[in-house]
């Protein structure tokens, strides 16, 4: 997903939620803190979103906007409607949300603001997935030095789960670190 179209998403939600305000969670949360991050980590097609002040209208997103709709099929590219519990980023990670503000459509009224994931939690919480691509993801960040990995492993502890899964997050960090 391109930056424009990321944009593209956030006002088209904006259009069918009536809302303003979007919590992006997912891999494409990284717009949020690079207007140009690599090409590596714009690989989804979708952006994990819901309405900051009412997420529950992220129904009407997925409806709308989500895998196989009119939208998706037109442009090849899809808001994927989340709830808050979606994010597993560390305690606090609320309050490290970037702003960022969409331009607003030529036919729109609105004037969308997403607000990402910061780029520490947005890696972690992909670590927790612990998906291959997801650690992929992750090393694409620590080798394009996009995360400070000190950052990320302060953080560790305040992952969400059992403890053996924050052990198996830090043993992971530490083999892509010393990769690279």
């Amino acid at each position: 997903m391109r930056p424009e179209d990321f944009e593209h998403v956030l006002a088209a939600a904006a259009e069918v939620t009536g809302q303003d305000e979007f919590v992006v969670v997912g891999s494409q949360a990284i717009l949020g803190s690079f207007a140009q991050p690599p090409e590596a980590l714009l690989q989804s097609l979708e952006a994990d979103i819901y309405p900051l002040r009412d997420p529950d209208s992220a129904d009407a997103i997925d409806g709308a906007l989500g895998d196989g709709s009119q939208f998706h099929l037109a442009y090849g590219y899809y808001a994927h409607g989340v709830a808050p519990e979606t994010a597993k980023a560390p305690k606090g990670w609320q309050k490290r949300l970037v702003r960022r503000e969409i331009p607003r459509r030529v036919v729109s009224t609105r004037s969308p603001v997403a607000w990402c994931l910061e780029v520490h939690d947005l890696v972690l919480s992909k670590c927790v997935a612990g998906r291959e691509r997801d650690w992929e993801y992750a090393a694409e960040t620590l080798r394009a030095g996009l995360v400070d990995s000190d950052v990320l492993l302060a953080r560790v502890p305040d992952l969400p789960g059992a403890d053996d899964l924050r052990a198996h997050v830090e043993k992971m960090l530490r083999t892509i670190v010393a990769s690279l």
